[in-house]
């Protein structure tokens, strides 16, 4: 029978566009079965809501506890990514009369390879990260105190950061449970796949993080 807590998130207020946003998954490799599930519906649904698929990056690690620290390194390398990035004008080597006489002479189009690298992938600071993992209760206390440190691990880096971290660690009873909150349950009804609504969550705080920072309130 299908576990009736199993329930997905609700419509937000109005919608939002994904396709500005670059949105990064860090994931464990513990249960496999169910995080595979997990991120696969977490990438389908940051696609359908606009994310680019070369601006969405996937990195693993060991296992749930090690989810906080590497969300923290990812933030950090995203930023220190974009700085590298962005072109220096002091290192510039070109004459900038120049390119204003260009600018109001010239209608030649830039080149395909300027062209390339425009459309190529986001190299701006990551806008939320999501953090994928799944504890099973065993007989000791080890699912409790992981539990435990990855959820203020997690929220910790968030507040630190300034960057959204989505919690997307299943923190399930049974198998049973971990796989219907992965749509591949057991039985006839397969459950909910979270994995779509921490994309949504994702999406929807890149967003309003944006929007807040400008003083839209």
């Amino acid at each position: 029978m299908s576990d009736p807590t199993v329930k997905g998130l609700p419509p937000p207020p109005k919608s939002y566009d994904g396709s500005p946003y670059r949105i990064a998954i860090v994931h464990a490799r513990w249960n496999d079965a169910v995080i595979s599930a997990l991120v696969a519906g977490t990438i389908a649904k940051l696609k359908e809501q606009g994310v680019k698929q070369e601006n969405i990056v996937v990195k693993t690690v060991p296992g749930s506890y090690e989810l906080p620290f590497a969300s923290q390194k990812l933030i950090e390398g995203g930023k220190t990514q974009s700085a590298n990035a962005a072109p220096s004008m002091i290192a510039s080597t070109t004459n900038l009369l120049s390119l204003i006489d260009s600018s109001t002479t010239s209608s030649t189009p830039a080149p395909k390879a300027e062209q390339a690298a425009a459309a190529g992938p986001s190299t701006r600071p990551f806008d939320a990260v999501i953090a994928i993992g799944c504890l099973i209760k065993g007989s000791t206390m080890h699912f409790e105190y992981i539990c435990d440190a990855v959820s203020h691990g997690l929220m910790k880096v968030q507040l630190d950061t300034g960057t959204p971290v989505i919690f997307g660690v299943l923190t399930a009873l049974t198998d049973d449970q971990a796989l219907e909150r992965a749509g591949i349950g057991r039985g006839e009804k397969k459950g909910h796949n979270h994995g779509e609504d921490w994309a949504l969550a994702a999406v929807e705080l890149a967003a309003q993080t944006t929007e807040w920072a400008k003083g839209q309130l």
